[in-house]
């Protein structure tokens, strides 16, 4: 057998950004790699996968793989999904993992006893089903390392943030690793810096729509570096629709009579006088607008915009507690009919085609699947959507990767996938204490 070959599985593979930063840290080294299993079940993920890949064992979904028919190999790459697989309310949090996608991962590792793993999450697992406020991590995280030091693993794990990693996007992730011989360090990785700029393509098509038009017809292209367009929240660096009434002329009393509901909508004083559960943003009545905005016209002002749409005219939404199957608890909001009907701002941040507009010399937010298709960047004099090419240099994949199918699917995969350098940061850690070691004679025998 080879030692310098490294065998690896990869789980929930997405479009395969962990293969690719595990690759190419051990193949800078003089390493050759072999992935020996690919599970997807996302049909144009295995389509972008098989775009980009050969030589793949691919396989559906891992639930139905045997442990005698994956392969041998010496490390499992997991970017497991996050769901909620905590009993919320329960003392000791999910006190078993079976039934989880992590227990996929959990029962093929106690199968097969590579050498090692790296595993991928949300910023979220950290705290997830928290059991004191001070603590550093939840019953969650806890539960998932003392599961695979059981298995044998000395684990570690850090949040990494992209920005550090030479990377024009702040993307913080939980990465999980862990080695049957030595724990690996995650701390103190050489920081390297970049802006959206280094990432950008030119002459593209811009749009030329009444949206993009409103916006450049009241701010210049500088002055639309970094704004968020989005009626939600507030700040310098956001634009309201009626802004740039992008729904319909509004006067200047209208417009400061909006900016004021805006802020007093948010105050919990509104929801004690209700007898509600305070929430971010509520109706207000006419007579509770009235106490802070003073116009003789004040409901013609009020019933013209709701006619525009920039508000809605609702009951405020009570606080509903129900209690789940599991002895977990549900909570979500429903219409007060008991309660008058007031005015509440339009909301939602996919509500525009447009609700980012990303600074060349800043860096980008973090792309998620629901909302990255809106950001927009300045080409020229105009302003178009990221080209799915910029989405796949904001990840740091190479020039050569290809997504052969439909944008809408193609930003869907990009807002769930890793960031490729950060994986490599991490593989190389890992490669430094796999040089040093003979790891032929490491790997169990499964029973």
């Amino acid at each position: 057998m080879d030692n310098r070959k490294v065998k690896f599985i990869d789980l929930f593979a997405g479009m395969g950004g962990m293969k690719l930063g595990f690759e190419k840290a051990f193949q800078t080294k003089g390493f050759e790699t072999q992935c020996v299993m690919t599970s997807e079940i996302k049909p144009y993920a295995i389509k972008t996968l098989m775009e980009n890949f050969s030589g793949e064992n691919f396989v559906g979904d891992i639930f139905n793989v045997k442990n005698e028919d994956i392969p041998d190999f010496d490390f499992l790459l997991g970017g497991f999904p996050c769901q909620p697989f905590s009993a919320s309310g329960k003392r000791f949090g999910f006190q078993d993992t079976r039934g989880t996608l992590f227990f996929e991962i959990e029962r093929i590792l106690a199968a097969k006893q590579p050498y090692g793993f790296i595993l991928e999450n949300v910023e979220g697992l950290l705290k997830h089903d928290i059991e004191n406020k001070k603590d550093k991590i939840g019953r969650t995280l806890k539960t998932i390392i003392l599961k695979l030091e059981e298995l044998g693993y000395k684990v570690t794990y850090n949040l990494l943030d992209s920005i550090n990693f030479g990377l024009p996007q702040s993307r913080k992730r939980v990465f999980i690793v862990g080695t049957k011989d030595k724990k690996i360090d995650l701390v103190d990785f050489p920081i390297k810096k970049t802006a959206v700029k280094e990432i950008l393509e030119t002459g593209l098509e811009t749009l030329e729509t009444n949206f993009t038009q409103k916006l450049l017809q009241n701010y210049s292209i500088e002055e639309l570096y970094g704004k968020s367009i989005k009626d939600k929240r507030g700040g310098k660096n956001n634009i309201h629709s009626w802004d740039i009434e992008i729904k319909g002329e509004v006067s200047e009393q209208q417009k400061k009579l909006l900016n004021q509901l805006f802020k007093e909508r948010r105050k919990k004083k509104w929801a004690e006088e209700n007898g509600i559960d305070w929430m971010d943003g509520m109706s207000l009545t006419f007579a509770q607008i009235s106490t802070f905005f003073s116009h003789k016209k004040l409901k013609v002002l009020l019933d013209d915009l709701v006619k525009k749409g920039y508000l809605k005219y609702e009951h405020p939404k009570k606080l509903v507690r129900e209690i789940t199957e599991n002895g977990g608890i549900k909570k979500y909001r429903v219409f007060d009919e008991s309660l008058p009907k007031g005015y509440n701002i339009v909301t939602g941040k996919l509500s525009f085609e447009i609700n980012k507009i990303l600074d060349p010399n800043d860096i980008a937010p973090t792309l998620v699947a629901t909302d990255v298709s809106r950001i927009a960047v300045v080409d020229g004099k105009g302003l178009r959507k990221l080209s799915v090419r910029e989405g796949l240099r904001l990840f740091g994949y190479p020039e050569w990767y290809q997504i052969p199918v439909k944008e809408k699917e193609a930003f869907d995969l990009l807002g769930n996938t890793v960031a490729v350098p950060v994986m490599q940061a991490v593989t190389e850690r890992i490669v430094q204490i796999w040089s040093k070691t003979n790891h032929l004679t490491l790997r169990a025998i499964p029973v």
